[in-house]
């Protein structure tokens, strides 16, 4: 899709939510190269406020920069409202993701896991909607894991939330449809991000893609149905664990792939 038929279709503005590194700043980027505005919304508002300039300065954009935390929905739907700007595209790629034990998580983790990967887009998915159904146009990317595929050990609730973002997005890819949104979920491996390299011990999982490229192949794929995987050896291995191997091969698999997070 060209960038006036992106623009046509997604625009005015985009709303990204994680929008200040790693994959969120990514999107945020490639949107921008499209020439689509920009809202977007993270926690760290230096890192935000930072992210905003930059691309406002190299693709000549309006982006509006939202300091709020994704655990508090409610005060995330006052401050969009408070814009007064047409969102024809959301961007969900906010995520909280405590790696441990379940034993060893606490309950406050556990609630706000709830509150950042399900509450969050669920109702952000709502209210942006609403408009795209009058508009007849808009679309909705969600972030989802390989790791929802399975249970994923030291990652059980993080996992469990993506697989609801997958779950979601292909019910609301068909509900959508006759109203000309696209719905879409990215299904991703590891992607080199601060957080990512932060947590990873070891040397990069295999199919270990940059940012930059996840957003691009997601960005491409919107409107060609409901499920991405970007990466050759990611489409593979989701292949393999979710069709050809037992359950229980395919949870052993990713206790290996997680063990090393920390």
């Amino acid at each position: 899709m060209n960038a006036a038929r992106f623009q046509e279709k997604y625009g005015p503005y985009a709303l990204v939510a994680g929008g200040s590194v790693g994959l969120g700043a990514a999107f945020a980027e490639a949107i921008a190269r499209r020439g689509v505005n920009l809202v977007l919304i993270a926690r760290q508002e230096d890192r935000l406020k930072a992210t905003a300039s930059r691309l406002m300065e190299d693709y000549g954009v309006d982006v509006r920069a939202v300091a709020a935390d994704m655990a508090d929905v409610d005060n995330v739907k006052k401050r969009i409202g408070a814009l007064d700007v047409s969102i024809g595209l959301l961007v969900y790629d906010a995520a909280f993701a405590p790696i441990g034990l379940f034993e060893d998580t606490s309950a406050d983790d556990l609630a706000r896991v709830v509150a950042v990967n399900v509450r969050a887009p669920l109702l952000l998915a709502k209210l942006l909607s609403a408009p795209m159904i009058e508009r007849h146009r808009g679309g909705v990317v969600l972030m989802s894991s390989l790791a929802g595929a399975q249970g994923s050990p030291k990652l059980a609730t993080y996992a469990a939330t993506k697989s609801f973002n997958a779950i979601l997005a292909e019910g609301l890819w068909k509900e959508f449809e006759p109203h000309g949104i696209d719905v879409l979920a990215c299904v991703a491996g590891a992607i080199l991000t601060p957080g990512y390299s932060q947590a990873a011990q070891a040397k990069p999982a295999p199919g270990t893609l940059e940012a930059s490229v996840v957003a691009e192949r997601t960005l491409n794929a919107l409107g060609h149905g409901p499920i991405v995987i970007p990466g050759a050896t990611n489409k593979l291995g989701r292949f393999v664990l979710t069709r050809l191997l037992p359950r229980r091969a395919a949870i052993a698999i990713m206790a290996k792939n997680t063990g090393g997070l920390s």
